[in-house]
Formats: structure tokens, sequence, C-alpha cells
């Protein structure tokens, strides 16, 4: 039985005393909780003092993205050590924002989850198509091209380790979701494509969240889902009583 996971990405939001007020609110809601794994991921400025809120919590942290080297003159990235000296142990990668805006490609990704790996970090990988990808009926290719190439070279062991996140880009912050069915029916396509490029063992022990404009009202049917095992939380996550709601439905 897989354990339910919940991450929120608080993208580019909350100053670090505000990110500190709403780690707060956190804990006293949901820190004593734990029928599902959860995960927050604020802005870099903001981590050191969350980590420091939610000590004493169930609640993990996790950092939006890192860079692949270990250092050097990469002005405005980070590094792995970096994020695990502030008490980071999750990091997400690949996010359909970094590959819209930022040129993430699937070999980014994949320098980013090994290096990851190798750091004891738990990778949350991101997959997903657009609307137009979807309508011109190439959702499986992308999605497809999204795994084996954000995974090429990666181990079982190490694939063991991950996490991945299913967000259709058309579906984020659009107010839009997925239907369950929609959903269900990519998550399992996902660990189809996982047993071929692995075996059973990985494609039914390996995490695969569902991430776009999940709310507290359709949280619980998403979550009922048998191949959904959670979620990456965007907007939701921003307030303690939603973040809440959506974790219980976890639970």
């Amino acid at each position: 039985m897989r354990r339910k996971f919940v991450a929120g990405n608080w993208k580019m939001y909350k100053t670090p005393s505000e990110a500190e007020t709403l780690a707060g609110d956190l804990k006293s809601a949901i820190g004593a909780l734990n029928g599902a794994e959860m995960v927050v991921c604020p802005p870099y400025t903001a981590l050191d003092r969350v980590n420091r809120v939610i000590q004493g919590s169930n609640i993990r942290l996790g950092a939006q993205d890192l860079h692949w080297e270990d250092q050097g003159a990469y002005t405005g990235k980070i590094s792995h050590d970096m994020l695990k000296d502030v008490g980071v142990s999750h990091v997400i990668i690949g996010h359909s924002e970094q590959r819209t805006y930022f040129h993430e490609t699937n070999e980014t990704v994949n320098k980013k989850t090994v290096k990851a790996l190798s750091s004891g970090l738990t990778p949350i990988v991101c997959v997903g198509e657009t609307l137009d990808e979807r309508e011109a009926g190439r959702m499986h290719d992308v999605v497809q091209s999204h795994v084996r190439g954000g995974y090429a070279g990666i181990s079982k062991a190490d694939a063991l380790k991950t996490i991945i996140a299913y967000e259709p880009v058309w579906a984020i912050g659009t107010g839009k979701t997925a239907t369950p069915e929609q959903a269900q029916e990519v998550h399992a396509f996902i660990r189809g494509l996982l047993k071929e490029m692995y075996d059973a063992e990985v494609a039914e022990s390996l995490r695969i969240l569902y991430g776009g404009s999940v709310k507290p009202d359709n949280a619980g049917e998403l979550f009922s889902q048998p191949d959904i095992d959670g979620g990456l939380i965007g907007g939701a996550a921003l307030k303690a009583p939603d973040f809440k709601a959506i974790v219980e439905a976890a639970s």
C-alpha cells in the first residue's frame, strides 16, 4: 500500500516573515497528523526560517529547484549542499513553469534528478502536457518523453527513491482541473511506462502525485483513484485551512 503524499508548492509567494507565519499556522493545523506524508516548498529566501518553525512536527521541508553542479559561477542558481544545510529533504524538479518560462528540458531534468539522488534528496519529478499537446492527441507522447527523458540512466534502486508529479499544464492555476477519470488514465499510463522501463515493483511502489488546481472540494475524489497517490498543491497550499483539508483528504 503506497502511503499518500502531499506537497505544497508556494512558488514565488510569501516573504520570509509571511512564510514563517504560514508555517506556524500549518504546524498548528497539521503538524501532528501522520496519515499522509507532508512537505512544504517555500521560496529559497524562506527555507531556513520555515525549517526552524516546523521542527518537531511531521511536516518536511522541500525546495522548488536545484542546480546539477555542486558549486560554481552559476548566478541565481542553488546547490544541493545549500539546500541540505537549511534542512531540505525533498526538491521539485522539472515543474511546468520551469519548462515553460526558463528553458527546462528533459536533459536538465535528468541531470538535476541524478544530482538530487546522489546527494540524498528526494526528487519530485514533474511531467505533463499543455492544452495544445492534449488537443493535438500528443498527450501520451509528451508524458512518455518526460518520464523516459527524466529517468534516463537512473537505476531501479534510485528510481524507487523518487516521486513523480503529473501536472496537466492546462490545469495549473487556471481553475480547470482534470476530471478524476482523466487524471487516473494518465497516472495508469505512467505506471505502465515504469513497468516497461523497470519492473512491476517500481511501477507499484513509486508514488505518482496529481498537480493542477487541487482544492479541498475535489481532493478526496482525485485521491480516491487507484493510481493517484496524493498531490502537488499550488494555490491551496498558501492557505492553512485549505491545505489542512487536502492533507486530511489524503489521510
